[in-house]
């Protein structure tokens, strides 16, 4: 009776043991594959994602013009007075004849339109408007036929000087774009001539407080390092109206550097000037 009772016991305690051993033991799960006509790929594997698509370069506004007589493809260091400065009209302008949203940003490749919409633009980058428009050019003589450059007394401009003082610099192609007149900070800055300003502030490198007027189709005069300006954008001047005070904005001395601009292009002032 003992003996049975014993190996009763002993059955039971073997038991216990084995269940305790299977459930402490950890369940590891089988791999699970994807069966298919695709490769087997493990449940438990890592995708890698797709390479991105290479960039795509942005193509600047107006390429399809670049090179054309009237369009200009900005390079670095540009800024849309500049660019207006350098082709005889107002930054509005070129803003208004390409759409620009913020004429403050530009981008280098960009091309723009230099040139009225309804302008012809010669190869020698001479812009004809047609007769009629609001801003009509004399039509252009035939080329066979010698004549001396125009000058601004030929179309009733009669430019007088800016400023009372000595020219201290005279004017260079490729140094110095206009004359440079002495004084003293604060004296008298004049118009030129009748019209209309097209730039007034100190946006443009080199040129410190500068005035743009714009006389007419073909010339702009510029007004440069003045120490405080006297009329606003799209005001309307008056031959020898006080329009700024001399000064040395940008500049290692007092004193006016000025500018007449024939199509964009810098001329020498003492020609279009009358003899003192």
């Amino acid at each position: 009776m003992m003996l049975r009772e014993v190996f009763r016991l002993g059955f039971s305690a073997l038991t216990l043991l084995v269940l305790a051993a299977c459930t402490s033991s950890p369940r590891t799960p089988a791999p699970v594959e994807t069966r298919g006509s695709s490769p087997k790929v493990s449940a438990q594997a890592t995708v890698t994602a797709p390479a991105p698509a290479a960039e795509t370069v942005k193509a600047m506004p107006g390429t399809e013009n670049a090179g054309k007589p009237g369009f200009y493809t900005v390079q670095r260091g540009d800024t849309l007075t500049r660019i207006a400065l350098d082709h005889g009209h107002s930054w509005r302008d070129l803003a208004s004849w390409n759409s620009l949203p913020n004429a403050h940003l530009i981008e280098v490749g960009q091309v723009l339109r230099v040139a009225p919409p309804n302008a012809t633009v010669e190869a020698s980058g001479v812009v004809v408007q047609p007769l009629g428009s609001a801003e009509t050019a004399a039509a252009p003589k035939p080329a066979s036929a010698p004549t001396p450059a125009p000058s601004a007394n030929d179309e009733g401009l009669g430019f007088a000087w800016p400023a009372s003082g000595s020219v201290i610099g005279g004017f260079d192609e490729a140094k110095n774009k206009g004359l440079d007149i002495g004084g003293k900070a604060g004296d008298p800055v004049l118009a030129a001539a009748d019209g209309q300003v097209v730039y007034a502030g100190s946006g443009l490198r080199g040129y410190g407080n500068l005035i743009i007027l714009k006389h007419n189709n073909t010339f702009l005069t510029a007004y440069a390092h003045n120490q405080a300006l006297l009329i606003k954008e799209d005001q309307k001047v008056r031959k020898g109206q006080k329009i700024a005070e001399m000064g040395k904005t940008d500049a290692d001395r007092v004193k006016l550097h000025f500018e007449i601009r024939r199509q964009g292009k810098p001329v020498d002032p003492a020609k279009y000037l009358p003899a003192r």
